[in-house]
């Protein structure tokens, strides 16, 4: 074999297209006149443009997942208000968005207050924190999940529509506590918690405490199985 290679650079942005390099076929010919300009090595430039071009997937996969999450807009960490609710601490919210711990166990988070206490903001916000920080979250009304979910039991599709939601790392379901006590609403909006006890995290917003809880579960037995499986 020739020591010799003949690369016709001509074809460069073509050959990056191809192979889905799109941050490197914009950016080469800059960065490729810098390192002729301050002599870098090769493995330099190479270095950085893979550098760029990773970067550059985290970004559009990061506007991805925004997209897909359905976040209320405006509801960042940033944008809330601490002042007004001193029991919520800051630095623990902070640790919460990190999501490595307790996302990892499968662990959930409820937040128990009346309306315009900013639970929903806080859950949004943990939301959109944690899709910055590589995560999967899907922010929902419950009782349009818990909709969806009735039309996939009625073509029976339902562990299959439950199934799929298990690509989100973390569920908001928003204000649980507008769901009818109605047995096809619960039932599916238990399974949906039973599936992922302990695997995936649930992150719910109420305005009624665990006490009350009576009148969304049509028994207090499954009330109860429910709580247990969201505190356990």
């Amino acid at each position: 074999m020739s020591d010799s290679i003949t690369v016709d650079t001509s074809r460069l942005p073509l050959l990056l297209q191809e192979l889905r390099l799109p941050a490197i076929a914009a950016l080469w010919q800059q960065f490729t006149e810098r390192a002729d300009r301050e002599g870098w090595p090769s493995a330099r430039l190479l270095a950085t443009l893979a550098e760029l071009e990773l970067g550059e997937r985290a970004r559009r996969r990061i506007q991805r997942h925004l997209l897909e999450a359905h976040l209320p807009p405006g509801k960042t960490l940033d944008s809330f208000d601490f002042a007004t609710v001193p029991m919520v601490s800051r630095a623990h919210v902070t640790a919460l968005a990190s999501g490595d711990a307790w996302l990892a166990k499968g662990a959930n988070i409820l937040l128990f207050g009346p309306s315009g206490s900013g639970k929903s903001h806080l859950g949004a916000a943990l939301g959109y924190a944690l899709v910055e920080n590589g995560y999967r979250v899907l922010f929902t009304r419950t009782t349009d999940l818990v909709q969806r979910l009735q039309t996939a039991r009625q073509t029976l599709s339902l562990e299959s529509a439950i199934d799929k939601l298990d690509k989100y790392h973390l569920i908001v379901l928003d204000d649980l506590c507008y769901v009818r006590r109605d047995q096809a609403e619960t039932s599916v909006l238990f399974e949906l918690i039973a599936a992922r006890y302990e695997r995936r995290s649930l992150l719910i917003t109420s305005n009624q405490p665990f006490g009350e809880w009576t009148s969304v579960f049509p028994d207090a037995a499954m009330t109860l199985a429910a709580v247990d499986r969201l505190v356990h």
